[in-house]
């Protein structure tokens, strides 16, 4: 079972099914909050998904991290961005209008954490359980996973330019 830190100190284990770069992307559907309650599918066939698991959009670090791949979605051509927390819709929709998001989509995974435990990235433990871990991954048009990056540390933030390059690389 993978781990991650909270604070340096605590550690977190992942729950649900690992899935590693080169495995078929899980098809589950999680909720968009643009259009409200709107059925959005992660993973699947013929296009270039880079979606971006966040623990909450009402935090520091998820709100920068939300706001970079919103901005640098616009050059990201042939490729969906998708960001999924555990927040519920309606918060998230009012964070997306005051932080000007509308190049991503925002969607939740509250309802069941098929998402989350689809793609093996639900804290089992610690304060955060129940929520999702930092974890990046670009799925190609094939319907694999590309590039998988998991934040060891849930505080900071990813690595941006490696996850951009996967997407790109993938989109070609």
């Amino acid at each position: 079972m993978a781990t991650v830190t909270f604070k340096n100190d605590t550690v977190c284990n992942l729950a649900g099914t690992e899935i590693k770069v080169g495995d078929k992307a899980p098809v589950v559907t999680v909720v968009n909050c643009n259009p409200m309650l709107q059925n959005e599918t992660v993973g699947g066939e013929g296009k270039v998904q880079l979606v971006v698991a966040v623990p909450s959009l009402d935090t520091g670090v998820c709100d920068a991290e939300t706001r970079r791949f919103n901005k640098e979605a616009a050059s990201l051509e042939g490729v969906e961005v998708v960001t999924v927390s555990m927040d519920l819709p309606f918060a998230a929709a009012r964070w997306c209008g005051a932080a000007g998001i509308d190049s991503i989509k925002v969607c939740s995974d509250f309802r069941n954490k098929d998402f989350a435990n689809a793609y093996g990235v639900l804290l089992a433990d610690g304060p955060l359980c129940g929520i999702m871990a930092r974890v990046i991954f670009v799925i190609g048009k094939d319907g694999k996973v590309a590039y998988k990056q998991v934040v060891p540390e849930i505080t900071t933030e990813p690595n941006y330019e490696e996850a951009l390059a996967a997407a790109a690389a993938a989109a070609k």
